[in-house]
């Protein structure tokens, strides 16, 4: 199982970015959880600086999202859990393609 990268609100996107595409070099695939919108809008950008990151690599990234429940000092909390995989860098999302298909 990969290691879950935590994010918080506080949590530096670049610094997340680099953890993220670490283990996606590393392991191919990555597991990132956080709690709260401020967290996940770090999480989010992150995961966009780490596209940038791995292009070099040739490859992309995909992230599902998935809601996750979590204790914190005995309170249940709702958590974003995102898996994180690697697709080739040549898949065009619908937004980029020129609508001929």
């Amino acid at each position: 199982m990969a290691e879950l990268i935590k994010v918080s609100a506080q949590s530096r996107s670049t610094a997340v970015a680099g953890a993220i595409a670490g283990v996606m070099r590393e392991q191919g695939y990555a597991e990132m959880q956080a709690i709260g919108a401020s967290a996940v809008n770090q999480a989010i950008k992150a995961v966009t600086i780490a596209r940038g990151y791995l292009e070099q690599d040739g490859f992309d990234l995909a992230i599902v999202p998935s809601f996750t429940e979590v204790d914190i000092e005995g309170n249940e909390r709702t958590a974003v859990r995102f898996s994180i995989y690697k697709r080739p860098a040549s898949l065009t999302t619908p937004a980029q393609s020129n609508g001929n298909e």
